[in-house]
């Protein structure tokens, strides 16, 4: 499942830029869309390519398989770091705004977790879904108050040239890391894919990442705050609208917060275990020590481990590209 934008990572990667980030999210969501259709293609057309790992020696030319196992292993850990990462987000909400304390909240969720991560995720996954276009309409409605001010902020900002290069590069790296979670769950549709839709999702994968991200930092570039000192800047910000949008969005918000952790756990469980007493022991590993990872907070985790991750997610968009079928 492809990470739905937030606005602490939409200014992180692209608002401090000015112009060249929007230039940047247009770019972002062109090569997550080239991503997704190139990546569906291949599945379904090779019939020997049924599992991500499949995938990796598929695109590696079967010859490379240190290099396949070492990128095995940095998908597994990304997939864990965003278990950790969403975990964090999720305490950070309610630390945010109700000032409940990290390793509160956190000992609920591992409670949580643990349970859903044992049983069928089938129904996380179908709220996950029906969350989507919710959320979507969300960030659009509240991006449409006022649409005309943050446009004319656009229209007046300057190109300044020491954006650009850092512009540009943020939003490889944006789509590098997303590329990381996206890819390995792309691979689990192979019994969806035919060869009328690959370029269809390419297409709206596209138009997701991009109007939701531009929506973001119109909202952003419209805000009164100081960003920086906001985990959940959005959250904060949608209050400006009344209570009613504040209890409506953060319900949204933290339903859609959850089914990332359970995905990301799930995907990193199943990637790295096939046992299941191993399954279940680090299962319990997972849960217990993301108590303490909330303590690190969200945006320090954010600014640090999304931009490493993303630098070597370039190796497998490279070599993806690289492939003509």
């Amino acid at each position: 499942m492809l990470a739905l934008p937030h606005g602490k990572e939409i200014y992180i990667f692209f608002s401090k830029y000015g112009l060249y980030g929007i230039i940047g999210i247009l770019l972002s969501g062109t090569i997550l869309g080239i991503l997704t259709s190139k990546v569906l293609k291949i599945i379904g057309k090779e019939q020997e390519v049924n599992t991500y790992n499949e995938f990796l020696f598929y695109i590696f030319n079967n010859k490379n398989s240190k290099l396949v196992v070492i990128l095995n292993y940095i998908i597994n850990t990304f997939l864990l770091i965003t278990f950790y990462i969403m975990v964090s987000g999720f305490t950070a909400y309610f630390k945010q705004e109700y000032n409940i304390p990290n390793y509160m909240t956190g000992i609920i969720l591992a409670i949580l977790c643990y349970v859903a991560l044992n049983n069928n995720i089938d129904e996380v996954v179908k709220i996950s879904a029906i969350l989507v276009p919710v959320i979507i309409l969300f960030i659009i409605s509240f991006g449409l108050f006022d649409i005309s001010n943050g446009i004319n902020q656009v229209l007046e900002m300057n190109f300044i040239a020491n954006n650009f290069i850092r512009g540009m590069w943020n939003s490889i790296i944006y789509s590098s890391y997303n590329s990381i979670i996206l890819i390995p769950v792309l691979v689990t549709l192979k019994k969806y894919v035919n060869k009328k839709n690959f370029y269809s999702i390419g297409v709206i994968t596209s138009l997701v990442v991009i109007v939701l991200s531009l929506f973001i930092y119109i909202i952003l570039l419209k805000s009164n705050i100081d960003i920086i000192e906001f985990d959940l800047p959005i959250i904060y910000i949608v209050k400006q609208y009344g209570s009613v949008f504040k209890y409506l969005y953060g319900v949204v918000i933290v339903i859609s917060i959850f089914t990332s952790i359970i995905s990301a756990g799930y995907s990193f469980l199943k990637n790295s275990i096939k046992n299941k007493k191993k399954y279940s022991k680090l299962l319990k590993v997972m849960c217990i020590s993301s108590i303490f990872i909330t303590n690190i907070g969200f945006s320090n985790l954010v600014n640090t481990l999304y931009p490493i991750f993303g630098i070597l997610g370039i190796v497998q968009i490279y070599y993806i590209l690289k492939i003509k079928i």
